[in-house]
């Protein structure tokens, strides 16, 4: 694999799950990271703030900016890119990874619950690719890359979570948009687990998918990969297992959140 040693990586939702570990992987190759993430205080029932993230990054080798943002609001991701800006020089690469979840039905989702989602899901992703965009143009090989499903348009991944599969759809359809409109200039891609991926949300959901889970890390080894590639690979829809094993592993038991469990196929991916 390539190394992201230098590049500036801004990455949303970073304070702890997948974020943290993509963040925590570029560090190990010395990458500057700025966390744009809301948890600046302890919460009682998440790991994580943007302090201990950053603190984590810096022990692996990497530099870090911790920096408190709330993606539903363009004023504070304009500002969180501004303070990148500022610290590191530039941006490299844009990681979209803020996200929120609710499996529901539609009478069981509160319209909060609705409005919470396509803000984040999908409008934070465009509102934070907005802003790093015209930094992204002057860099050298610039990347967005949000954690997004393939556009799948079988009725049964909409008919249990219809508007779950709306906001994610939608962050996908930014990822079409923004790869046809900035070809040859930014390379935008998504990236989706084949598994379910062991996070704190999912822990939430319940403790037996977390035994079916893998870890974070394949996403951040898969992250890494895609990160390394030229801006000419753009436009596509990974899956963490197909692009390492592209990369050449083939031994993926040490991603396994409990160590020879059967793991649950994630959401959207046919068998």
């Amino acid at each position: 694999m390539g190394t992201l040693k230098g590049k500036v990586l801004f990455i949303t939702g970073g304070s702890r799950g997948i974020g943290l570990a993509v963040a925590l992987r570029a560090a190990r190759d010395g990458a500057r990271i700025a966390i744009a993430a809301k948890t600046s205080e302890p919460h009682p029932k998440l790991p994580g703030t943007i302090h201990s993230a950053a603190d984590e990054i810096r022990k692996a080798g990497g530099e870090a900016l911790p920096v408190q943002c709330d993606i539903r609001y363009a004023e504070q991701v304009d500002a969180a890119v501004a303070k990148t800006v500022d610290a590191f020089g530039g941006i490299d690469v844009c990681v979209n990874n803020a996200s929120a979840i609710s499996l529901t039905p539609t009478l069981d989702t509160p319209v909060k619950t609705f409005d919470l989602m396509n803000q984040i899901n999908y409008r934070g992703a465009w509102l934070a690719s907005r802003a790093c965009l015209p930094h992204l143009l002057k860099a050298a090989n610039p990347h967005i890359l949000n954690f997004s499903p393939p556009l799948n348009f079988d009725p049964r991944w909409f008919g249990p979570h219809t508007a779950y599969t709306i906001a994610k759809y939608n962050m996908s359809l930014v990822v079409l948009g923004l790869a046809e409109e900035f070809k040859g200039r930014v390379a935008v891609n998504a990236l989706w687990p084949q598994t379910v991926i062991a996070t704190a949300a999912i822990r939430m959901l319940g403790a037996d998918l977390t035994c079916q889970s893998r870890k974070p890390d394949i996403m951040a080894d898969a992250a890494h990969a895609i990160l390394s590639k030229g801006i000419d690979v753009t436009g596509r829809f990974f899956i963490d297992e197909a692009v390492l094993r592209d990369e050449g592993v083939r031994d993926f038991g040490s991603y396994a959140y409990v160590p020879g469990a059967t793991l649950r196929r994630d959401l959207f991916l046919d068998g």
